[in-house]
């Protein structure tokens, strides 16, 4: 079978939400990424902001390394939208190698688009379970977010994050 490294950055940080959507996994590794920076001005299909990495010199993002299946690698492209707001690229990671890793096309970025608070609250807690640092943390916690009016998929969201984590 195919395997591909996966960097994980915004709410697929949470291993029961990425193993809710494409099965089992198990993280590889945790990996700063110098020069990048994260960002939720990713325009999602329920018009709230979703996050994605920006090349910005001097930043510090970090990740979450999975090994995915080709088969996982196909539904993932899917329920990302790879073509309707992500793309999918290759990053090479110091002392990994490359690195399958969804981007936003500049053309779904929109700078004044707050993240639903249970969408931040999946990145933040994936966030915590790979043990990034405080600071980083602090930063992401800083990050303004609303309600999401939709009280299904709050609900279904919810459950996700309450998901035990194996």
């Amino acid at each position: 079978m195919d395997t591909l490294s996966y960097l994980a950055y915004g709410s697929n940080l949470w291993p029961p939400r990425l193993a809710a959507r494409v099965g089992p996994v198990a993280t590889v590794d945790r990996v700063r990424l110098d020069g990048w920076a994260l960002c939720f001005d990713k325009r999602g299909a329920d018009g709230s902001g979703k996050c994605t990495l920006e090349a910005r010199p001097g930043s510090v993002s970090y990740g979450a390394i999975y090994t995915l299946s080709g088969a996982a690698r196909a539904i993932l492209d899917r329920i990302e939208g790879v073509g309707q707001g992500y793309l999918g690229h290759w990053l090479e990671i110091e002392n990994r190698g490359p690195c399958y890793v969804y981007l936003a096309e500049d053309r779904w970025r929109q700078r004044d688009l707050a993240p639903f608070d249970w969408y931040k609250a999946l990145v933040l807690a994936g966030a915590r379970q790979h043990d990034f640092p405080p600071a980083y943390l602090s930063q992401i916690e800083a990050v303004a977010a609303v309600p999401d009016a939709d009280s299904v998929r709050t609900t279904r969201n919810q459950g996700e994050l309450d998901a035990p984590n194996k």
